[in-house]
């Protein structure tokens, strides 16, 4: 039975997420993506792990119901501790198969932090002893690593991370199947380090409200069953595990090196130019995940392995919707066509991948429906987002202007300040 996943999401009870993120709004705009499976997120916060026994019907085989969707039990957490003498911040993504083995999992946690302050806690200990922890209440369960490039909080990021995954998990990563690869990365970033050949790489959208759920996800052909799931990813069985979802990653808010504060975005070949430093104010600049993905590569961009899962880029129809009517994201026009294709279609997954045009233009604007083809055959331009800053698509029209030596600051396509000099993007 063939389905997409998103394993990787919050709870409003997560800070800066939507009060819409309860169950009742996930099941709903699920089911709009065309997702059949969802994780709930933040079963260690208390109030939402009540809400969950309270509401979520068992099927069981490991996985919940709760109208018209499916969900597994899910939670991310942060470690932060000193290792190597830096301070290290690393996000990891917990899944179980019942109640009984969240409620173990947030047994052990308790004895280390406060759970109850935030959907996604931070443990001041190690990331191997969280997995061992995790592993203790249940060997059934598994622990994916998080968004793993992002530069602040994972376990390859520029800022607080590792370069080998057995620095951070230690006696720990045989534990370890899956990676989580990020919305600022994309699998083929990922194969060029023969060191991730033996892992699943996984996509997710860790959302913070319902509109973007699916904006990355998982396609399997197995049961939908806990077990089942994990073995396709524990295998890397590629009749099991299909494909990902990705967006494009120069749209993640970390591709690209820059520093925000001063809007600068750099290629990782002119932040080693700038020594680390930013050309206009001196301070730090964030260094991004292809510049990261650089120093760790031991092959050429371009480079996959045989067992390698393939994916697919896509920008969610929302976005899609707003450039073809040159409107906002979120405005009521948008949102009145985004549901009307829906209704038709049955989900957005559908209307992205499968659609014929001819049938689109029956029901939309045909420049909605042209720019539905232009993503699906990657016809898009993207100014990288850096920095903590989303990258900009461009579905339609070229940018407006190219950067040249990363000294240019970019709002609206448009530079400012006193240097007019530009820098190749594409």
């Amino acid at each position: 039975m063939k389905f997409y996943a998103d394993l990787h999401i919050h709870s409003r009870y997560s800070r800066a997420t939507s009060p819409d993120m309860d169950l009742d709004h996930i099941a709903q705009w699920a089911r709009y993506k065309g997702l059949g499976l969802v994780g709930t997120g933040d079963f260690t916060h208390p109030a939402w792990f009540r809400e969950l026994k309270l509401k979520l019907e068992p099927r069981g085989n490991g996985l919940f119901h709760y109208k018209g969707m499916d969900f597994v039990l899910t939670a991310e957490v942060c470690n932060i501790f000193s290792k190597g003498g830096r301070t290290r911040k690393v996000h990891t993504v917990l899944v179980a198969p019942s109640l009984a083995a969240a409620a173990e999992v947030n047994r052990l946690l308790r004895a280390h932090a406060s759970l109850d302050v935030d959907g996604r806690p931070i443990l001041p200990i190690y990331a191997s002893r969280l997995v061992e922890l995790v592993m203790k209440a249940d060997p059934a369960n598994y622990v994916i690593p998080a968004h793993i490039w992002t530069p602040h909080f994972s376990v390859f990021g520029s800022n607080s991370g590792f370069d080998r995954i057995e620095d951070c998990y230690e006696e720990q990563t045989e534990q370890i199947f899956a990676l989580e690869t990020g919305l600022s990365s994309d699998p083929p970033m990922n194969w060029r380090l023969s060191a991730l050949d033996r892992y699943a790489l996984v996509s997710n959208s860790d959302c913070h409200s319902p509109g973007k759920l699916g904006r990355e996800a998982n396609a399997f052909d197995c049961e939908p069953d806990y077990a089942a799931i994990r073995e396709a990813l524990r295998t890397k069985d590629r009749t099991k595990f299909l494909s990902t979802i990705e967006f494009f990653p120069e749209e993640g808010k970390y591709h690209y090196d820059g520093h925000q504060p001063c809007r600068l975005r750099l290629t990782p070949s002119q932040t080693k130019k700038y020594k680390g430093k930013c050309p206009e104010c001196g301070k730090k600049i964030t260094v991004g995940v292809l510049h990261r993905v650089d120093d760790l590569a031991d092959r050429p961009d371009g480079a996959a392995p045989a067992a390698a899962i393939p994916c697919r880029h896509l920008i969610p129809l929302e976005e899609i919707i707003a450039a073809a009517m040159g409107r906002g994201t979120g405005t009521q026009g948008v949102l009145r066509e985004y549901h009307q294709l829906v209704a038709t279609f049955g989900s957005e997954f559908s209307i992205l991948l499968d659609v014929l045009e001819s049938e689109l233009v029956k029901v939309t604007d045909a420049r909605v429906a042209e720019g539905i083809m232009r993503v699906r055959a990657g016809r898009v331009r993207v100014l990288p987002g850096y920095d903590g800053e989303y990258g900009e698509i461009r579905v339609f029209e070229e940018p407006d202007l190219k950067m040249k030596d990363g000294k240019g600051k970019m709002q609206n396509g448009k530079s400012k300040g006193k240097n007019k000099k530009q820098m190749e993007l594409f």
